[in-house]
Formats: structure tokens, C-alpha cells, sequence
């Protein structure tokens, strides 16, 4: 059994239900896509957390699946921004408290609102990382949205190079 992050330990004092799965992770990023190959899950149910700035609202966490684009336009309507962009990398340990690749939307440093992509209500599990690269925490979307007190909306696009679901 994995250790315990602070984003379980936020999830068990809310009392939701939530599975940690392990896997393991070499010295280069490899994605999330390859994610989901490791740990024999559907890619569209694995999402991918990005840290952003919204030129209204400051720092933003979205959640798009892996197989997917975050639209930094839609996510600048549904977060009442003019624009977001990506926040450097150097910036998101500092900001987040996790490092590039366990950056998990429940138990940032600072309570950064959260935007996830509607897609993740079709399932009954999504997969999120749990605050640590090599560690991913499977719970019901709605959940995920209850911890953090999430807006769904549509932020996300097929890449080109991916065909539909």
C-alpha cells in the first residue's frame, strides 16, 4: 500500500471514498497517456491536472482528460477570465506544493478554485493524481468535485491526433 499524501488524508476526513493505485515512474516525464497504460485504466477516465493564471482570477486548477487539450479560452469564460494561460513550470511546486507530474487538485497549498472538464460526470471513477508522481487516487467525479468544490464545464478538446470517444 502507497504512503499516505495530504490529498488522501483530505479526502478521508471528508469521508469519501477514494482507491490508491501505484505505479512506477522513470527519470523522464512520460505523460499521462502512458499513465493510464501503466495502470490498465481507459485514458479518456484518467485526468490530467494544469495549473493556470487567470488575468482576473490569478491561480486556477483545471483537470482535463488525457486524451484531451485544455481550451484556455473556454476556461477563461467558465472562470469569469478575460484570459488564462499555463503558469511557468518553475512556478507550480511553489505554488501547489507538488511537483511537475503530482500535481493533484485536492490539497494545494492554497485553496486554488478548480475547473474540471464536464466529461468526467459520464463515468462513475476518474483517475487524479494523488499528490505524488507514481501515485493516482481513483474516485467518483462528483466526488472529486465535492472535495473541492469544483465547476464543471466544457474546457477540454480531442487533440487532432486522438480519434473520438
Amino acid at each position: 500500500m502507497a504512503a499516505k499524501t495530504n490529498a488522501a488524508r483530505i479526502l478521508d476526513n471528508l469521508h469519501i471514498h477514494y482507491e490508491l493505485h501505484s505505479y512506477e515512474v522513470g527519470e523522464d516525464h512520460q505523460g499521462a497517456e502512458h499513465t493510464a497504460r501503466k495502470l490498465g485504466i481507459p485514458p479518456e477516465q484518467l485526468f490530467k491536472t494544469i495549473v493556470a493564471r487567470g488575468d482576473r482570477s490569478g491561480v486556477l486548477i483545471a483537470c482535463v482528460p488525457s486524451t484531451c487539450e485544455m481550451q484556455l479560452k473556454a476556461l477563461a469564460a467558465l472562470s469569469g477570465n478575460k484570459r488564462v494561460a499555463l503558469a511557468p513550470l518553475q512556478e507550480v511546486q511553489p505554488l501547489t506544493g507538488y511537483v511537475r507530474g503530482g500535481v493533484s487538485p485536492v490539497g494545494c497549498k492554497t485553496a486554488f478554485p478548480v475547473y474540471l472538464d464536464e466529461s468526467a460526470l459520464r463515468f462513475p471513477w476518474i483517475s487524479v493524481s494523488a499528490g505524488a508522481r507514481g501515485l493516482q487516487m481513483f474516485l467518483d467525479p462528483r466526488e472529486l468535485c465535492r472535495a473541492v468544490n469544483a465547476t464543471t464545464g466544457s474546457i477540454a478538446a480531442q487533440r487532432a491526433d486522438e480519434p473520438a470517444q
